[in-house]
C-alpha cells in the first residue's frame, strides 16, 4: 500500500492538484493560467530534484565498473516515478497551454476538444516529441535491452534534470514580476550553465567514460557501440542542443535589452533599479 501511494502515479497529479488548490489562496489576483503554470513548474522542480538526487546515487554506487556494477534505483526510479511523469508532464503541459489561451479570450478556448489539443501539438510539438521519445526509448532500453548493464549510464541520464529548477525558478520569478532582480539573472546564469553540462557535455563525458572501461579514444567509441544505441543517444541530445540554442538567444536578448535600459537611465541621471526581494514586494505577493 505503501508503495502505491508513494508511486509518480499518484505523487506528480497529487501534488499538482495541491498546489492548484493553495496557490489562488495566496496570489488572489492570479489567473487560471498563472496558477496551472506555476504549479506545473513546481512538480517538474520536484521530480528533478528527485531524479538528480537518484542520479548521483546510482552514478556514485557504480563508479567501480560502469558496466557490470547494478544499482536497483536505476530500473525501480524510471518504472515508479519516470515513466508516470512524464506522461502526467504531457497532461499538465496542455492544461497549461490550455489555460494561456483561454484567458486571452479565444473562442476555442472555452472549453476542451480535439481543436484545442491539435492546437497543442502543433505548437508544443518538439517537447511532446521529446516526452514521447524517453517513455518510447529510454524505457524499454531501462528494461529489457540492456542485458543487466549500464546502471552507470542510467544513472548519468537522471542526471540530466539538474537543469530543471533553473528553468522553473526563472519562470516563477518572472511570474512574481522580478524578472528585473537580481536573483533572475543569477538564476539565468545558472540554467545555462547546468544545461549545458548536465544535457550537452554529458554525452560526450558518458562516450569518454565508456571509452576508457574498454581503454579505447573517445573518438572509436560511436564505432564500438551498436546503431540503435548511437541513434538513441542523438535523438536525446538534438532537442538539447536546439533548446539550449534558444536560451542563449534570450539570454542575449536579455542583457541588451539591459545594457539599453542601463544606458537610457543613465542619461536622464535616473537611480539604479532595485530589487524587489529586498526592497518592495510585488503587487499582490504576500
Amino acid at each position: 500500500m505503501l508503495q502505491v501511494l508513494a508511486c509518480g502515479v499518484v505523487v506528480f497529479p497529487g501534488l499538482f492538484f495541491i498546489f492548484r488548490r493553495v496557490l489562488p489562496s495566496i496570489f488572489k489576483q492570479w489567473t487560471d493560467a498563472d496558477v496551472v503554470l506555476v504549479s506545473e513548474r513546481l512538480v517538474s522542480s520536484i521530480h528533478a530534484i528527485m531524479a538528480t538526487t537518484a542520479g548521483v546515487i546510482v552514478v556514485s554506487a557504480c563508479s567501480d565498473n560502469v558496466m557490470t556494477d547494478r544499482y536497483w534505483l536505476a530500473t525501480y526510479f524510471v518504472i515508479w516515478y519516470g515513466v508516470p511523469y512524464m506522461t502526467y508532464d504531457i497532461y499538465a503541459m496542455y492544461l497549461s497551454h490550455y489555460y494561456r489561451f483561454r484567458v486571452k479570450g479565444h473562442e476555442e478556448y472555452k472549453e476542451h476538444s480535439l481543436t484545442t489539443v491539435n492546437s497543442f501539438v502543433h505548437r508544443e510539438f518538439l517537447l511532446v516529441l521529446h516526452h514521447i521519445a524517453l517513455l518510447t526509448i529510454l524505457l524499454p532500453v531501462t528494461l529489457f535491452f540492456r542485458r543487466d548493464q549500464g546502471d552507470y549510464f542510467i544513472g548519468c541520464l537522471f542526471l540530466t534534470e539538474l537543469s530543471t529548477p533553473f528553468v522553473s525558478l526563472g519562470k516563477i520569478l518572472i511570474q512574481l514580476g522580478l524578472q528585473d532582480c537580481w536573483v533572475h539573472k543569477a538564476n539565468g546564469g545558472m540554467v545555462l550553465l547546468s544545461f549545458f553540462l548536465c544535457r550537452i557535455a554529458l554525452f560526450p563525458y558518458m562516450y569518454w567514460v565508456y571509452g576508457r572501461h574498454y581503454g579505447i579514444p573517445i573518438y572509436g567509441v560511436p564505432f564500438h557501440l551498436t546503431l540503435s544505441v548511437n541513434l538513441g543517444n542523438l535523438c536525446i541530445l538534438a532537442p538539447q542542443v536546439y533548446w539550449f540554442v534558444l536560451l542563449c538567444r534570450k539570454g542575449w536578448r536579455l542583457y541588451q535589452r539591459q545594457r539599453r535600459a542601463t544606458a537610457a537611465a543613465g542619461s536622464q541621471d535616473s537611480p539604479a533599479p532595485t530589487c524587489p526581494l529586498t526592497d518592495n514586494q510585488p503587487k499582490g505577493d504576500h
